[in-house]
């Protein structure tokens, strides 16, 4: 028995927002609820509504910008840079910005729908 899994099929996730998400490990495509990464490429003028998730979130930013809004603040992270955002935080993802936004999303535990909490529009 391996040791190792070598992922070459991430699972694409359905968007209707333009935004690529390529989920390597997680709930998605390895049934592993502990952690999930993927690959994401945010379209300019990109955004989701706000959430408060019950995971923690890392993000890394490989080219481009992001803007966070994390409770009352405004951030915006570029190329090369990382941010947590600890579970229970009330926060918003958007790329503003007029180039698309190349990034990796960690959560722990896994990403799910249902502990998202996303705000409706």
């Amino acid at each position: 028995m391996k040791k190792y899994f070598i992922q070459k099929s991430p699972f694409i996730v359905p968007t209707t927002d333009g935004k690529l998400i390529e989920e390597h490990h997680g709930l998605a495509t390895t049934n592993n609820s502990a952690i999930s990464i993927a690959h994401m490429i945010a379209p300019p003028g990109w955004s989701e509504p706000f959430q408060t998730p019950e995971f923690d979130e890392y993000t890394y930013i490989i080219k481009g910008k992001k803007q966070f809004i994390i409770e009352d603040e405004t951030i915006v992270l570029e190329t090369g840079q990382s941010i947590k955002i600890e579970k229970n935080t009330r926060v918003q993802y958007s790329n503003p910005f007029d180039e698309p936004c190349e990034y990796l999303a960690i959560c722990t535990p896994a990403f799910s729908m249902d502990m998202v909490n996303r705000e409706e529009n």
